[in-house]
């Protein structure tokens, strides 16, 4: 066999071997979801064999009757990651345009870098902050206050009721948005330096305004991206533990106050899963698989959304 017949059917064996083990790696990853999803399913089996499906709509959390219920945990969970979609979405859209359209050059990387080191600070810090500063300082100042605008209009001052704890769902909500607008402006920024440098010069040449070509040229250009980093961020609201755990009160049941104490799925288990007995802890998976289900819906929303968005 001559050398370049060797040398080829040694390409040849690399590029074989190289092929299947790519396929193996994907192969992989598929049979890791199938063994979550086939895990958290068989150990939740007895709580749905007892409970039934009206354990996701039943408001009712007793350990020591075996009675469980996925509602308040669920409500909890949607809130707070809302909540935190809701304030931090506006932050972060406005923090990447002034890093890509109207910060000077010597301000943008380090602005950059302090937003990026907020991404890298754990969790349990953030949890710990919200606990002794921020809830003590919403106590005093922001709760009273919403209480005594808000709170007095029809129909949504119930949501702004009493009690006064400084921790609760709200709280929470805040700490989360305060976690994910570094990963949300993240994306932003970098979908924003994605737009062409000839379409927005083209723009102010016409006589456009930086808001105009923001609104006209830079979104319609970036917006499947900017939904992406939206929807990044909610999937890091709707999973977070620690932090939340600190400061949502960790109580069960329903309450239409966003200032009561409340509990979110992910809590929930980190609270009670050390200590929990058969019946408890196939609750606590039910829990488990509950929220892998949402995360799941909520993702797929997400493609069907950028699916529409790119056919227009």
């Amino acid at each position: 066999m001559s050398l370049s017949s060797t040398q080829t059917v040694r390409k040849s064996w690399l590029d074989s071997a190289f092929k299947n083990l790519t396929l193996v790696n994907a192969w992989l990853v598929l049979l890791i979801i199938i063994a979550i999803i086939g895990s958290l399913a068989y150990s939740a089996s007895d709580t749905f064999k007892t409970q039934g499906m009206a354990f996701l709509w039943r408001d009712a959390w007793d350990v020591g009757a075996n009675e469980y219920g996925a509602l308040g945990p669920i409500v909890g969970t949607l809130l707070t990651a809302g909540i935190a979609i809701v304030l931090a979405l506006p932050v972060s859209f406005g923090i990447a345009i002034f890093l890509t359209e109207l910060s000077p050059t010597w301000l943008r990387r380090p602005l950059a870098t302090a937003i990026e080191l907020l991404a890298a600070i754990p969790s349990i810090i953030y949890g710990m902050w919200g606990l002794f500063v921020l809830a003590p300082l919403f106590a005093k100042y922001v709760q009273p206050f919403l209480m005594a605008t808000i709170g007095k209009l029809p129909f949504i001052g119930q949501f702004f009721a009493a009690p006064v704890l400084g921790v609760g769902v709200f709280t929470a909500g805040v700490v989360l948005s305060i976690m994910i607008v570094p990963f949300i402006t993240a994306v932003l920024r970098d979908v924003f330096e994605l737009v062409p440098p000839m379409l927005k010069e083209s723009a102010y040449g016409l006589g456009g305004t930086t808001w105009e070509v923001v609104r006209h040229v830079v979104i319609p250009y970036t917006r499947i991206g900017a939904v992406g980093g939206t929807i990044l961020g909610l999937g890091r609201a709707l999973g977070e533990t620690m932090a939340v755990t600190f400061v949502i009160g960790n109580a069960h049941g329903l309450n239409t106050s966003l200032f009561a104490p409340g509990n979110s799925i992910a809590s929930t288990i980190a609270n009670e899963f050390a200590e929990a007995s058969d019946a408890h802890l196939s609750a606590l998976m039910a829990l488990a698989l509950v929220l892998f289900l949402i995360t799941t819906i909520v993702l797929s929303l997400a493609k069907l959304l950028l699916a529409r968005l790119d056919t227009k």
